[in-house]
């Protein structure tokens, strides 16, 4: 089986893997005050380090928590803000985080013009000192980039606060969070080739959350409950892979190769924020005719793992609120699929995988027609 899914979870390296094991076989309680503990805490410790250095932040920043989901939810609801504003392409975890979001509208490209933003807030009619904005650095399904820095000047110089999941960019682009200009920022352990189940919410300062979960005192007060030792050891390890990554070119050029020999032999195929900035990795593309379930099956049969959409959503048969928020027809975008290739993702794969995607949608038409 070729994994091309890497924008639902990375497979973790022998390092990662090691790193766990270790922190497991140690054990110890991070807030005991013995030698066990003391190791335990450093552990934690030196993950955090690791972890902000991947995104440009000091290590007091990085508060770790469940998940990036987790993580979304904290920025939104545990902020000192009232009104909540985000881009209409959001993952579901910012989407739902607060019921009075409003949403911002995104261009067909997908991408969230800081005029709009502007635009949004003014017509609010509330003091934007009250406000938040969560807008993603790349989308989870389309890999569009956004142009946080610009937004987020223009939401400081409306007052307000800047949330940023950037989970998708760790290990695909340099990521710098003061550079960015965010307040708050999410990223994930196992979207960076860490494990399921830990994340982190990095703040520019403390004080701009209310204590989420109380009971304990651990992660700064903010989030009580004794801290996933090795789950968070295998964040770290991951970090500094992904920090070092510098192969984004060769799998931009991969991603291309598809998209262009998919194009050749299938012209009305949609290829969904082609024309903005997007992550090297990710192409969301629409075979019209050919719904996204038929092929994420049939080409699982053929031995390729690929997506409908977000991980979180792909198992309903749901039409991406992504591509519908772009301006996507319906009948279109219940027809796109998403690949996202990974650093092993070879040449090999790539040829095989051309092959056996146009084989399935010529199949698949001439046997419909």
């Amino acid at each position: 089986m070729v994994y091309l899914d890497h924008n639902a979870s990375v497979p973790m390296s022998a390092s990662v893997i090691e790193a766990m094991v270790e922190a497991a076989r140690q054990g110890g309680n991070p807030s005991s005050v013995h030698d066990y503990g003391r190791r335990a805490r450093a552990r934690i410790e030196a993950a955090r380090k690791d972890v902000a250095t991947m995104v440009g932040a000091a290590a007091s920043q990085v508060v770790f928590t469940s998940g990036a989901t987790e993580a979304n939810v904290m920025a939104l609801r545990a902020c000192s803000r009232d009104r909540v504003f985000v881009s209409a392409t959001e993952h579901v975890s910012v989407l739902d985080a607060h019921p009075t979001a409003v949403a911002i509208p995104v261009d067909a490209d997908g991408v969230v013009q800081p005029p709009v933003v502007q635009a949004a807030l003014t017509a609010d009619r509330v003091d934007a000192g009250d406000a938040i904005v969560s807008v993603m650095l790349a989308n989870n399904e389309t890999g569009v980039i956004q142009p946080i820095a610009e937004i987020a000047a223009m939401v400081h110089a409306a007052g307000a606060l800047m949330h940023c999941d950037a989970v998708q960019a760790p290990g695909r682009l340099p990521v710098d969070m003061a550079a960015l200009g965010v307040d708050l920022m999410t990223v994930s352990a196992h979207k960076a080739g860490g494990p399921a189940g830990v994340g982190a919410l990095i703040l520019r300062d403390a004080s701009l959350l209310r204590p989420d979960t109380k009971g304990g005192g651990q992660e700064k007060g903010l989030r009580g409950g004794t801290e996933n030792i090795t789950g968070i050891a295998g964040f770290g390890a991951a970090a500094k892979l992904a920090a070092a990554f510098n192969g984004a070119d060769e799998i931009a050029r991969r991603r291309d190769r598809i998209e262009a020999e998919v194009l050749q032999e299938v012209p009305d195929a949609v290829v969904f924020g082609s024309d903005v900035p997007r992550l090297p990795n990710t192409s969301c593309m629409a075979i019209p005719g050919i719904g996204a379930e038929t092929q994420v099956m049939a080409l699982d049969l053929a031995g390729y793992a690929v997506s409908a959409g977000s991980a979180c959503s792909s198992g309903k048969v749901k039409t991406s609120h992504v591509l519908l928020a772009m301006g996507a027809d319906d009948d279109v975008a219940r027809c796109a699929i998403r690949i996202s290739l990974g650093p092993e993702t070879s040449d090999a794969d790539i040829d095989g995988f051309i092959t056996a995607w146009i084989d399935l949608i010529h199949r698949l038409r001439r046997s419909a027609a």
